[in-house]
């Protein structure tokens, strides 16, 4: 898979690249995605709530939280506790703010985490949710594995990221719209145009589909389905772990 990076002259790996450009947009990031999405991410995150809602967890692992948008909704699952882990602390610190403001602490805890190296032991998590994550990644196999040892047996897995439409038009119009369009929305947000134009790259060659899901049954997942939305400029991945 094609390694893309934010800072092209950085002498920093992709994972502290990415950690340095999601703390300097943090500030805008929430508003960004409504209006980089028209507001449908609201709607996708609202299914991931559904297929995690229906195994009825009482620990909820959310990867890459960001400001924390899919752990608060997980809350609306009943889970005992929900924790979201995530490299970047300035949106974490803006995630914490939006956790208190709704009265949640004592459900939701927001920490620093890797996602390649992740702090908890083996078959601890009921559910563990990934939005708009995965591609962030700086090794896919190795945070895919440490989210299966996490898992606990007869665990649900559900990944929501961006994908690439296949049909036309739609897939010319998304390509027009994330090369050029969504590049400069992010400006009126953030003054690290480099950010942006990373996640238009990264969202264009990551695997999607059945190659992301050959992927997950190769690092040892189960029932593994994904389902396109809105299209298939996004898709939800649900995957097991062996009972």
């Amino acid at each position: 898979m094609p390694q893309v990076t934010p800072y092209k002259n950085s002498e920093l790996g992709k994972k502290e690249q990415v950690a340095q450009m999601f703390d300097n947009i943090s500030g805008g990031y929430d508003g960004m995605n409504r209006v980089i999405s028209f507001g449908i991410d609201i709607k996708w995150r609202k299914k991931v709530l559904k297929l995690v809602t229906a195994k009825n967890p009482e620990t909820v692992l959310d990867i890459a939280t960001g400001t924390g948008d899919l752990a608060i909704l997980m809350a609306e699952t009943g889970a005992k506790k929900i924790i979201g882990i995530d490299i970047s602390e300035g949106m974490m610190q803006v995630g914490r703010k939006k956790v208190a403001a709704k009265h949640l602490s004592d459900k939701i805890e927001l920490v620093s985490g890797d996602s390649e190296n992740i702090p908890f032991p083996d078959n601890s998590f009921d559910a563990i949710t990934v939005g708009f994550g995965i591609r962030n990644f700086e090794s896919l196999e190795k945070g895919l594995a440490e989210i299966l040892r996490v898992l606990k047996p007869g665990g649900i897995f559900v990944i929501l990221e961006t994908s690439v439409p296949e049909k036309f038009p739609h897939k010319q119009g998304y390509t027009i719209y994330t090369k050029y369009i969504m590049p400069l929305i992010g400006k009126l947000f953030s003054k690290d145009n480099a950010a942006y134009g990373y996640l238009s790259a990264s969202a264009s060659v990551f695997p999607y589909g059945e190659k992301l899901n050959n992927i997950l049954r190769k690092i040892g997942f189960i029932d593994v389905v994904s389902m396109p939305q809105t299209f298939g400029v996004a898709t939800i991945y649900s995957a097991s772990k062996t009972a």
